[in-house]
């Protein structure tokens, strides 16, 4: 009985329980002929005991998880937005536009080129060098039906600078218009207006079908990806504007400091920005660093669930340099305040801290996914996250930072990098809006109504707000 016990105690402890229970099982058949009766009649029982405390401890680890998960309804983040507060267009110019400051509770209006007398000296300045595409590109059926495409990422090659790059072909995950319309046969591309069509051969072959495609441009030699966008595609501007993208959205729904091709929306609180507004804020030892995260269609995306939990967040890919996350790391130790102009250079630098925490704990960096925030109590320091990143890099010969994030950032969330947040007005019941309020609480309806009854302009081409961390 006593080797029944033993055994029985690996068999459950063990993490090869059922090797384990193997060697048991050939023991007492051939050792111990009398026990082996006893245990082939005990083993359902250890089985659905097993199973049965197994079900309640999962039980007991999702129940803790959604615990930390908010519990918020979308609905709780409403207001009337008319539509001609919506800015359909860019002002003359960038910096012109209003500026509203909210801090400690108190709320300023003034205007965007005055923005270096709210910050403090010596700020670290942290913005989104991406690229706004060309990426909505128009084909003809012989029929004459058009088809429409919406890039969303490369796929052959996977690398956004070597897609880019490529000559003759390319193929990208997208969002086809008039898919059911589209059977297995090359489309050639159609732009009345254009000359270029017949000299580029450009044409597309769909690859696989999908609520997002796979499908391969094919164009004549010596041209790049980036070249036949330019001369054929169109900016694809956001679809609350209600309208064609025209001349004017090539150049002003693109930061002026934009470098890293790859986006199909603008990180529009940057849309303000001018060399003049640059040179104020260098004269005030503010320093200025850059980093890319590839804005991609999700950020479009509507919240359709009645609670936030049960929304699915995109995911971006981003990258930084080794000189950045070391920049970086200084500024917070000197404790220096870290202003963030835009959402997606917000949801970059936070996802940081979850890439450090998985770079100590399993040696190397993975996707931030959605509720990884809040899914535990993290231990971890600041300073400890962004050496295990350097420390990695260090290792692995690596001058850059690439990944992904899914971060979701709703009230509650505890923010680790961001202490001064830039960002346009946004739409209601939205992701982004939820950002706003996890950064300055409830405040966000005062704010809001300010801008309403003072005459902010909305969303993309809109208004900024400067917002300090509550």
């Amino acid at each position: 009985m006593q080797i029944l016990v033993h055994n029985f105690w690996l068999y459950s402890a063990s993490r090869h329980s059922y090797i384990y229970y193997a060697i048991q099982i050939l023991y007492f058949r051939f050792v111990n002929k009398r026990l082996y009766s006893f245990v082939k009649r005990l083993k359902p029982k250890i089985l659905y005991f097993k199973r049965f405390f197994l079900l309640r401890y999962f039980t007991y680890l999702c129940k803790k998880l959604l615990n930390l998960i908010p519990e918020i309804k979308i609905e709780d983040f409403n207001y009337f937005l008319p539509d001609e507060r919506i800015a359909k267009f860019p002002l003359e110019k960038r910096d012109s536009s209003k500026l509203l400051v909210y801090r400690d509770g108190v709320i300023t209006d003034d205007t965007f080129s005055n923005l270096v007398d709210y910050l403090p000296e010596s700020t670290f300045l942290v913005r989104n060098n991406t690229k706004v595409v060309p990426a909505r590109l128009y084909f003809k059926k012989e029929s004459g039906a058009i088809i429409e495409i919406l890039c969303l990422s490369p796929v052959e090659p996977n690398d956004y600078v070597l897609s880019f790059a490529s000559v003759g072909s390319c193929s990208w995950r997208a969002v086809v218009g008039n898919l059911k319309k589209w059977k297995d046969v090359d489309l050639e591309y159609f732009n009345p207006n254009s000359n270029v069509a017949e000299s580029l051969g450009f044409k597309v072959e769909l690859v696989e079908r999908g609520a997002e495609c796979v499908v391969k441009f094919k164009w004549n030699p010596p041209f790049t990806f980036s070249e036949v966008l330019e001369e054929c595609g169109k900016v694809p501007i956001p679809p609350y504007l209600n309208r064609e993208s025209e001349q004017i959205d090539k150049t002003r729904y693109q930061t002026v400091y934009a470098y890293s091709e790859g986006s199909i929306a603008a990180p529009t609180a940057g849309l303000h920005f001018t060399p003049e507004v640059f040179s104020r804020l260098k004269s005030k030892n503010i320093e200025i660093e850059d980093l890319c995260l590839h804005v991609g269609a999700g950020t479009f995306k509507p919240v359709k669930s009645e609670y936030i939990s049960e929304h699915n967040m995109h995911r971006e890919p981003f990258s930084l340099t080794k000189e950045f996350l070391q920049k970086l790391l200084k500024a917070k130790l000197d404790k220096r305040g870290l202003f963030s102009v835009g959402t997606t250079s917000t949801r970059t630098l936070e996802s940081l801290y979850y890439i450090g925490v998985n770079c100590i704990r399993n040696g190397q960096p993975s996707v931030v996914e959605q509720w990884a925030p809040y899914s535990e109590d993290y231990k971890y320091s600041l300073k400890d996250s962004l050496e295990a990143i350097l420390e990695y890099l260090e290792k692995n010969n690596l001058n850059r930072l690439v990944g992904g994030t899914s971060i979701i950032i709703v009230p509650g969330f505890d923010f680790k990098v961001v202490d001064m947040q830039l960002t346009n007005f946004h739409q209601p019941q939205s992701t982004l809006l939820l950002l706003i309020a996890a950064i300055i609480g409830d405040s966000w309806r005062d704010v809001y109504a300010h801008a309403l009854e003072h005459d902010y302009r909305f969303l993309s081409y809109g208004d900024s707000s400067l917002l300090f961390n509550h």
